[in-house]
């Protein structure tokens, strides 16, 4: 298997083992690489300005996998980095600003764009907060939408502004754009009372239990992804699963109405969508709000500027 090189936006972008088969369905590594290069317009708003973790899988999905959060020694000059410290390390994220920088991120088998919910302007203080909902084996995607709507209803109780997409996998992730002037750990509690807020009226369906065995039959909510350190799988990033799922934006109408079905939104069906409704998520940024009701509601008194560094070091994605 050879390479190529390939010029993207000016840049010089090099390619190798295009015909390596990733997903089982015989969708192959030159397919990734398409497809982040047609999806760049989309994503890099999104992620511009956001540390990255890349998730790696050199032999495909049923290859083994591993996390890498430190740009690597052969990355190309114009590969933009950003430091970031944990603990008495700095690791040098990559920070993916244009499509050559995605397409190289791509040949390097990085099928999962991860981010940070934090942007380079203020990294220690998120503009995104998140819910993770993730349903254990067996649980109906009708329980996951039940519960999407709960906590939708919950948030807005609290003046703030929920999106929703599919996770790429079984589950959901609801993202609500938020004031950057609150560390991660204050964020944390704030989707943490939200979570109880939920378990609490629907204990049948939904938990905040961390013990995978504890969680049969239940739709676990994780607030803990709004610890500093943790990223998500972000809006149009596919998935290592059967059919190469993309994580999808939704409307709130969608979930209503039970008319999800996640492993439908896929790399060869998501720019069908996108032609029919735009980016669901595009103006999410025009929705930051403050999180002074919520954090109210949770008897938070503590200061908005208190630092979190070194708070879930360790944490990874």
């Amino acid at each position: 298997m050879g390479s190529t090189v390939v010029r993207v936006e000016g840049r010089e972008v090099r390619l190798s083992n295009l015909e390596k088969v990733f997903w089982p369905e015989g969708i192959t590594k030159e397919q990734l690489v398409g497809y982040y290069s047609d999806i760049a317009p989309v994503v890099i708003p999104h992620l511009r300005n956001r540390p990255l973790v890349m998730k790696r899988y050199p032999d495909g999905i049923d290859g083994e996998s591993f996390y890498q959060k430190e740009c690597p020694d052969y990355a190309p000059d114009w590969i933009e980095t950003y430091p970031v410290s944990h603990s008495e390390k700095n690791i040098n994220y990559i920070v993916c600003n244009d499509a050559a920088t995605l397409v190289w991120l791509a040949n390097q088998a990085c099928i999962e764009i991860h981010a940070w919910l934090s942007v380079l302007d203020n990294v220690e203080c998120p503009d995104i907060a998140v819910m993770d909902l993730d349903p254990s084996e067996g649980v109906p995607f009708d329980d996951v939408m039940d519960v999407a709507l709960l906590c939708r209803r919950a948030l807005e109780e609290y003046g703030l502004k929920p999106f929703a997409k599919t996770s790429g996998a079984s589950g959901l992730h609801i993202f609500v754009p938020i004031e950057s002037s609150y560390p991660f750990r204050t964020v944390t509690l704030a989707m943490q009372h939200v979570a109880e807020l939920i378990t609490g009226v629907y204990p049948a369906k939904a938990t905040v239990e961390r013990a995978v065995a504890k969680r049969t039959g239940k739709i676990y909510l994780d607030y803990l992804q709004n610890a500093r350190g943790r990223t998500m799988a972000f809006q149009y990033s596919l998935r290592p699963l059967p059919g190469a799922p993309a994580s999808t934006p939704l409307l709130w109408e969608e979930i209503e109405g039970r008319r999800v079905n996640p492993g439908l939104f896929n790399i060869n069906t998501i720019f069908q969508r996108i032609d029919k409704y735009g980016d669901l998520l595009g103006d999410m940024r025009g929705h930051r709000r403050s999180l002074a009701g919520l954090l109210s509601a949770a008897g938070y008194k503590g200061r908005t500027g208190e630092t979190t560094a070194g708070v879930y070091a360790g944490a990874h994605p």
